[in-house]
């Protein structure tokens, strides 16, 4: 019986314990500023248009210099899972979700197709992250090229 209550008792403290780094990463993570929320769908294929929600993950950005760092939600890595350069980011198309992305992103999301260093990559964001986004991206240092679209 005591044993049991031991384990029992660990547990829950371990679980508490996970809790609470999640939610201090979050805060090391947004302790400098200037982030938001931002799922991220990586390699897109160009051929097909998949709405099923496949694919999608939810994570922070956050902006750092001429880059963004961009940290998945539920991990526990202290480093930025993908960084994006501004000059070498090309947005290719706006579009709402559509289909089942509804229900795998953050209501009133807008969804932007963009390309990295040749590979096709989507950003789903709230609109005032976007228009914060855009200016970023327009905000390049003079003799740098910028794609908006």
């Amino acid at each position: 019986m005591v044993l049991a209550l031991l384990v029992s008792g660990a547990i829950v403290v371990l679980v508490l314990l996970g809790l609470f780094v999640f939610g201090l990463r979050r805060r090391l993570i947004q302790r400098s500023g200037g982030t938001f929320d931002c799922s991220l769908r990586w390699n897109v294929p160009e051929e097909e248009d998949d709405f099923s929600g496949k694919g999608w993950i939810y994570g922070v950005a956050r902006y750092n210099g001429d880059r963004i760092e961009w940290f998945r939600v539920f991990s526990y890595a202290p480093r930025p899972r993908r960084l994006l350069e501004r000059s070498s980011i090309e947005v290719l198309q706006r579009r709402t979700p559509q289909g089942e992305e509804e229900l795998a992103l953050l209501s009133d999301s807008t969804v932007l197709a963009c390309r990295h260093r040749g590979t096709r990559l989507e950003l789903a964001m709230s609109e005032d992250a976007l228009t914060g986004f855009l200016a970023w991206l327009e905000a390049a240092p003079p003799g740098q090229r910028v794609n908006v679209a």
